[in-house]
C-alpha cells in the first residue's frame, strides 16, 4: 500500500504527482502488463538482447 502524507498548505496536484512517482517506482503496472500474456523465456531473452543493443547503439559516439 502506498501512503502519501499531505503537508499543510500543499496542493493536491503536488501530492498526486508524488503518488504517481511512488507508484511508478514500485513497478506494479509494469508487472501487471507483463503478466497479461505469457511470454516464453527465449522470446523474453531475445527482446532483452534487442533492447540492450538499442541502448548500446544510442550511447555510441556519433563522430566515429
Amino acid at each position: 500500500m502506498i501512503i502519501i502524507n499531505i503537508k499543510d498548505g500543499e496542493s493536491l496536484d503536488k501530492a498526486l504527482k508524488r503518488f504517481k512517482k511512488k507508484f511508478e517506482k514500485t513497478g506494479v503496472l509494469r508487472e501487471l502488463r507483463s503478466r497479461q500474456a505469457y511470454e516464453k523465456k527465449s522470446v523474453a531473452r531475445r527482446t532483452e538482447i534487442k533492447h540492450a543493443v538499442y541502448i548500446q547503439n544510442m550511447n555510441q559516439d556519433p563522430t566515429v
